[in-house]
């Protein structure tokens, strides 16, 4: 009950206020005293004030139900009666009104779900409610202002959102958690049966025969049954505290008989303190020492730096001086450079009339060489003619003796023999046209054996492989009937051993998980391959908490895989549960995903496959396979029925691919076929898969024995074809000889009968033509030979003008010789200065870089050394004088560990047994510790409790005789009487009532009443719980339905004085009367709705299996 705040809006001296105190102060009061007390509630009226905060301005709907449009009703602050005929739709505000403020679909009793309130036909509803928000307990007044607008959008599938408004309809907040807030500041409980009731609600509490079904209503109202709820719940976790303070005292005692244990033994190991506080002294020396040896590597380098920085004015002096010659020598340089340049421009002058001299002789020397060039080639003419000449004299005398002497016999011999040969001829031509179309046809034999050759060899090749993998997975599978881990590889068992190895060494921080296929077990064994095809090499990979953990573990797998075959390793923050994926998982009538098929060990594995291969949203399809149908036909309807599934209709939902029994990956539009028949790592029949694996050893070995034979007999044959090309070669070879050889006399024989048709007159035409050329050459000839020798002249003419000027330039150039040589000599010697110079300056760099060292040098011993001294101060701060060498010191502490640990081998390591002891000491003091505070908190939580439960009986038995003294009030008004028993025991509420005062002796149960009297008192009983209880609104559908018209009147009349006792409160009656009897009043609104439209009297809500129920 006190979950919610309650709010009153009344002045000081408000009914809430007036029972607050009646509560406190009057609690054994007898009755009259109480009705005296209700006589007081009843002429308060006049004190009242309007409502503030929490009452309904307006409402609005849209495609609720069966109405497209309702509204906007505006209430009044008091009193509002919503009127109409059946059908109209006062029923449906009204459950708008829960479902609008955030009331489940099952607390309005019209409807299992929200999508049920759509409109048929529509695709989504809306709900407008306005609240009011002024005064001094108004919700944010800064942000929302005098008016909250609470609008609610329904959509078709059951979802709905919220949108909280501010008066001038500035979208405040979306999140529900806004909407609470205001219900608990206004006390607003949509689904207390005092705010809100409905006619199911009534049916099922009010009009009820069950006594204990009046009881829950009562509780329920009152919201003790929420208090009652929450105090079991305490009760529940205080038992479930005390078990474990029982847990905790016996682990305290073991925790204790530890710390007693580890406390002895830390005594024990006290006598190697002094060994350990020897070393710790020698500790001190040796950081001191280092020191001081440090110190005297410095001095050598100081010193040094002093000398060498003496030695750099000599430096300076010796590179002034040889700068000094080099200025020198550079005047002297200079200074006979200008003499040479002197004679130099005199020598220039004559330069060009050289020039001009020279080209005069080349022009000259080139006309001549041409000249000699033609004269040549007339002379070569000549020469050319002469032999042609001789040459036709020969001819001419040749064909003259040669003339008539060839017989005819030999002419006929020869050609009878050209005939033969021809024959001949043509016959090796057929035959090397044969031996040739055979050699073609042996090459395509061998090429063909040669291509099936190399065929069989790849089969044979990745036969073998093949074999030798599987008896590798052979002996692997044999090995696992010893050790399971030896089906993820050979050296995974070791491996293992060497991670355990590492981790007790301390080298992880969290031990590494796998390999993964270790912890998962398929549930059905049908679905191991379809299970480990979606896994792939996921089955053999390790997971680690951290990135440090994952190098460490690299590095150990190193040592076992080779680069490019370790399994994979996946680093994933390591959890103790099991990610909730259910709103994120797909789920099937008939098939599991890959989640739900396994057995997972281990929460880091399931998370680790969740986030890298989303095994949640993988479907495995398995077709079950009948006794009578084939493999091949399962595998079939696998496959058809997988792509029904995932490509026909669209996928289920969250699917994101599906794996048949098979194997065969699906996709929403693609099919990927596996490449696997058996499973390899995660299969529970070993001994079935070892059968099975040697049968396909048998089967292989049969095919490879076949394909070798294949193979010999293929060898054989290209052998056979390569013996009978090779004999082809030679004889078509032995056939191209014959037939070159036959060619070769078939043309001697034909160029012996070439004709003698020479014409000898021809011949000696030509010769006279000939020497006419001669003659004409001959002239050209002496012509040219002429003017060969003028220009012969002329050139000897032009060279000894040239030569002169060139004896004029050489005299001048001997007087420039020896100036030269002295220019030479004084270049030679500024550079012997300027290199002196460079010497001396480079010896000064190197000088200066080599203090440079020795000053970085010290610089980084002294920083060095500072560090040293800043170190052993943290060691020791004062400074100790050690004689003792750092190589001493180190043997001594040396001889000190070994003895050291000797002692602890003995004893066990020190710093282990006190951490031991301090962990032994801390968990026993913080069990010890959280034990009593359980104790105190549970001491505590019994005498808080037992206040409380004294309370809360208190608070049943003064709400208990409030709501008997005001029904028995209001049943007076009638002239009846009656009274509420209460059986708080066996939880039961009975009401019984008199209709007429003077019966007073017999009181009836309210089954023997009439309609309209049970109704009357049922208003009685809800006026009773409206006044104990706090809320600001009260809405009651049809409350006079069943009431004759006298009864009507006077329950309207308590109603009417109940509100007007209270102004500070909002009522909303609903009723299918007229209301016209009505009083009229500011305070009283009636809101009257339209009448169905024709064939929509009777609502219908068979389809959303809930029907209307406003009659």
């Amino acid at each position: 009950m006190g979950k919610r705040k309650e709010e009153s809006i009344s002045k000081p001296g408000s009914h809430k206020r007036q029972r607050q105190e009646y509560t406190d102060e009057h609690s054994d009061e007898s009755n009259e005293e109480e009705n005296s007390q209700l006589s007081a509630d009843s002429n308060f009226s006049s004190l009242s004030t309007v409502g503030e905060v929490g009452i309904i301005e307006s409402i609005q709907l849209k495609n609720f139900m069966c109405h497209s449009m309702l509204g906007p009703f505006q209430f009044g602050s008091n009193l509002n009666f919503v009127v109409g005929n059946n059908g109209s739709g006062k029923s449906s505000v009204l459950t708008a009104l829960i479902v609008g403020l955030g009331g489940k679909a099952t607390a309005t009793n019209r409807g299992s779900s929200l999508k049920m309130f759509v409109r048929d036909g529509e695709t989504s509803a809306d709900i407008s409610i306005t609240l009011r928000n002024q005064g001094r307990d108004a919700f944010k007044p800064e942000v929302y202002g005098g008016s909250i607008i609470v609008n609610q959008h329904i959509n078709l599938d059951g979802s709905r959102s919220y949108k909280l408004k501010s008066k001038s309809g500035t979208l405040i907040s979306s999140k529900k958690e806004e909407l609470i807030g205001i219900l608990d500041h206004f006390n607003i409980q949509v689904d207390n049966p005092v705010s809100i009731l409905t006619q199911e609600m009534s049916k099922h509490f009010l009009q009820s025969k069950n006594e204990g079904d009046k009881y829950k209503f009562f509780m329920k109202a009152t919201q003790l049954e929420q208090m009652k709820e929450d105090y079991s719940s305490i009760m529940k976790t205080k038992e479930n505290t005390c078990v474990q303070i029982e847990q905790g005292v016996e682990r305290l005692q073991e925790l204790k008989d530890l710390y007693c244990e580890k406390k002895e033994r830390y005594k024990s190991i006290g006598f190697v303190n002094d060994m350990r506080n020897h070393l710790e002294d020698l500790k001190h020396k040796m950081a001191w020492a280092v020191v001081g040896e440090m110190e005297k590597e410095i001095q050598p380098i100081k010193e040094g730096i002093r000398a060498e920085e003496g030695n750099t004015e000599k430096f300076v002096q010796k590179i002034e001086e040889c700068q000094v010659k080099v200025n020198e020598a550079e005047e002297k340089y200079k200074a006979i450079q200008d003499r040479l340049i002197t004679i130099s421009e005199e020598a220039q002058a004559l330069h060009p009339q050289c020039i001009s001299l020279k080209a005069d002789v080349q022009a000259r020397r080139k006309a001549v060489n041409e000249a000699e060039v033609l004269y040549n080639r007339f002379k070569t003419e000549l020469k050319r003619l002469g032999k042609d000449d001789e040459q036709l004299r020969k001819r001419i005398e040749e064909l003259k003796s040669s003339a008539n002497q060839i017989s005819e016999p030999e002419k006929l011999e020869r050609q009878r023999k050209i005939a033969h040969l021809r024959e001949q001829l043509k016959a090796f031509h057929d035959e090397e046209i044969m031996i040739g179309q055979q050699v073609d046809q042996f090459q395509q034999a061998i090429y063909k054996c040669k291509e099936e050759h190399a065929r069989l060899r790849r089969e044979d090749t990745d036969a073998k492989q093949a074999l030798d993998a599987k008896q590798k997975q052979l002996r692997e599978l044999k090995d696992s009937k010893t050790n399971t881990l030896k089906r993820f590889g050979p050296h995974f068992p070791t491996f293992l051993e060497a991670v355990e190895t590492a981790y007790r060494q301390g080298r992880f921080k969290h031990k590494p998980v796998g390999p993964l296929g270790a912890f998962i077990h398929p549930k059905d064994a049908e679905l191991t391959l379809a299970i480990e095809s979606c896994l792939k090499s996921l089955v053999q990979a390790f997971c680690c908490d951290n990135h440090s953990d994952e190098r460490t573990l690299q590095l150990l797998m190193s040592k076992y895989y080779p680069h490019g075959f370790r399994p994979q390793i996946i680093v994933n923050k390591f959890q103790n549960t099991v990610y909730d994926v259910r709103h994120r998982g797909v789920h099937h009538p008939e098939f599991p995903s890959v989640l739900t098929a396994l057995e997972i060990d281990n929460a880091v594995v399931a998370n680790c496959l969740i986030d890298v291969r989303g095994i949640e949203t993988v479907l495995l399809i398995k077709i079950p396979a009948p006794a009578d149908k084939i493999t091949g036909h399962c595998i079939f309807q696998s496959s058809r029925r997988a792509r029904e599934v995932m490509q026909s209709n669209r996928p289920p939902k969250n699917c994101r691919e599906a794996f048949t029994a098979e194997g065969d990956q699906v996709f929403e539009r693609r099919y990927y076929s596996s490449d696997y028949v058996r499973p390899k790592f995660l299969s529970k029949d070993v001994e079935a898969d070892i059968s099975h694996l040697e049968k396909e050893i048998e089967n292989k070995k049969a095919q490879m024995t076949a394909s070798q034979q294949r193979l010999y007999s293929i060898e054989n044959e290209i052998r056979q074809n390569e013996d009978h090309l090779h004999g082809h070669r030679r004889h078509q070879k032995d056939l191209q000889i014959k037939i070159r050889t036959t060619n070769a006399e078939i043309a001697d024989l034909e160029n012996m009968e070439e004709h003698q048709s020479v014409d000898i007159r021809t011949l000696e035409d030509e010769a006279e033509e000939n020497k006419g050329k001669m003659e004409s050459v001959k002239k050209d000839l002496q012509q040219q030979s002429r003017k060969m020798e003028e220009l012969k002249n002329i050139l000897q003419v032009a060279e000894k003008k040239f030569e002169e000027m060139k004896e004029k330039i050489h005299q001048v150039e001997e007087i420039a010789g020896p100036i030269k040589d002295e220019l030479n000599q004084a270049d030679s010697e500024v550079e012997n200065s300027k290199r002196r110079l460079q010497h001396y300056e480079d010896k000064q760099k190197e000088h200066l870089a080599c203090i440079k060292r020795h000053k970085e040098l010290l610089a980084t011993k002294e920083k060095e050394l500072e560090e040293r001294i800043a170190q052993a101060r943290q060691i020791y701060p004062d400074r100790i004088e050690v004689s003792r060498t750092v190589k001493s010191l180190d043997a001594e502490m040396n001889r000190l560990r070994e003895r050291i640990n000797s002692e602890n081998d003995r004893h066990g390591n020190r710093e282990e047994i006190i951490q031991q002891f301090h962990d032994a000491k801390e968990r026993y003091e913080d069990a010890s510790s959280k034990v009593r505070n359980l104790k105190k908190f549970i001491r505590l939580l019994e005498e808080i409790m037992t206040q409380r439960f004294k309370i809360y009986r208190q608070f049943l038995r003064l709400l208990s005789l409030r709501c008997k003294l005001y029904f028995d009030h209001f049943l007076r008004i009638r002239a009846c009487s009656g009274k509420i028993l209460f059986d708080h025991k066996n939880e039961t509420l009975s009401i019984t009532v008199q209709p007429r005062e003077e019966d007073k002796a017999s009181l009836n149960d309210v089954r023997s009443l009439s309609g309209g009297e049970r109704s009357f008192s049922t208003v009685c009983f809800i006026l009773s719980l409206w006044s104990i209880t706090e809320s600001p609104f009260r809405c009651l559908d049809e409350f006079d339905v069943y009431m004759d018209m006298v009864n009507r009147r006077i329950a309207m009349d308590m109603i009417l004085k109940v509100a007007d006792s209270q102004h500070h409160r909002q009522f909303i009656l609903l009723t299918p009367q007229t209301m016209s009897s009505l009083p009229t009043s500011s305070h009283i609104r009636i809101l009257r709705m339209q009448d169905p439209e024709r064939g929509q009297r009777t609502l219908n809500f068979q389809k959303r299996n809930d029907r209307e129920e406003d009659q």
